[in-house]
């Protein structure tokens, strides 16, 4: 950086689509559950009909006699961000924590993580066990009844992990994302996440991969002077008020 004064950046990713190419937990249960069924759960969790907690229940339903092997075979096929690890690499050299909050399943990502070598990065998911006849078992240790919509509460990560003197970013491209952006100073978004942040205001980031992060993290850390953004910082007020 060529700012020598330190910033205090702590970023936040989510997983299925944006460290990833495809969304894995979405097509993991169109391969191994009932593809009809599973789309048609899909289909409501994205028309708002249901929340994330009843998706991943219903989903987890469908898939009969789960078989492991199989499995990783299929998550051989999927691939991550070709920029992604490089990203790492940077937000690491310049102290710049990195937390990946997911509201998918962390059976298979850990197994990515791992595979990537990116498993040292702190990760919050909903969890995944299985019952002694193999049937999928979902669980939601960071869920918050208070938020309607999600089963793993982003924005509580990025409020439990930050304070008013860092710049908080968030990276995500869905319907996940939007109580996690809203509590964020920068927000970079893609596919679906985009008309999101259109419709309810939020300035943000387009971007296709990580070397367009990047890119433009690398601006935001040289510039002389870095405004948060006001909005969010109100949002993160009220929340600690009412907490």
């Amino acid at each position: 950086m060529k700012n020598n004064e330190p910033r205090n950046f702590k970023i936040y990713i989510d997983f299925d689509g944006t460290i990833t190419k495809r969304d894995i937990g979405e097509h993991m249960f169109l391969e191994f559950g009932d593809p009809i069924k599973s789309q048609e759960i899909i289909d409501e969790w994205v028309a708002g009909k249901i929340n994330s907690k009843t998706v991943w229940r219903e989903l987890c339903k469908t898939v009969k006699n789960f078989d492991d092997t199989k499995f990783d075979k299929f998550l051989d096929t999927m691939e991550i961000d070709p920029y992604f690890i490089d990203f790492l690499q940077y937000c690491d050299e310049n102290d710049f924590p990195v937390t990946i909050l997911s509201d998918g399943l962390d059976y298979y990502i850990d197994k990515i993580a791992k595979k990537f070598n990116f498993d040292h990065v702190p990760l919050f998911s909903n969890k995944l066990t299985f019952d002694e006849n193999k049937n999928l078992i979902p669980t939601f240790p960071y869920t918050d009844e208070e938020c309607k919509d999600c089963a793993n509460c982003k924005r509580n990560h990025i409020l439990n992990s930050s304070s008013d003197e860092d710049i908080t970013i968030y990276i995500g491209d869905g319907y996940s994302d939007k109580c996690a952006a809203e509590h964020s100073d920068y927000i970079f978004a893609k596919k679906s996440f985009i008309k999101y942040s259109e419709q309810n205001g939020l300035p943000y980031f387009q971007f296709k991969d990580f070397e367009d992060v990047k890119k433009i993290v690398v601006q935001l850390a040289n510039k002389k002077k870095i405004k948060k953004r006001h909005q969010a910082s109100l949002k993160r007020r009220d929340a600690y008020m009412q907490g």
